[in-house]
């Protein structure tokens, strides 16, 4: 599945947050996510209003990793 384009830092917070991520600080223009589940996990996300899709992949690729799941899987739960 292609990885959608002009996605903003906070839609992609909102969105994380349906699989139990939730925003534990802001630092300048970053974000910074926590999942508590299956250990502790944290990642951060920049707030610009449109995410390079190289950004976003990583970040994507990390939470699929942190969740035992396969990359396209996640961007189906996640923009299905």
């Amino acid at each position: 599945m292609r990885l959608p384009r002009g996605l903003s830092g906070e839609e992609l917070a909102r969105a994380l947050q349906g699989l139990g991520y939730s925003v534990t600080r802001q630092t300048g223009s970053h974000l910074r996510l926590t999942a508590r589940h299956e250990g502790q996990h944290h990642i951060t996300i920049p707030r610009h209003p449109a995410l390079r899709v190289g950004t976003l992949s990583e970040i994507l690729g990390d939470v699929a990793e942190h969740l035992k799941t396969d990359r396209a899987t996640l961007v189906r739960r996640l923009f299905g």
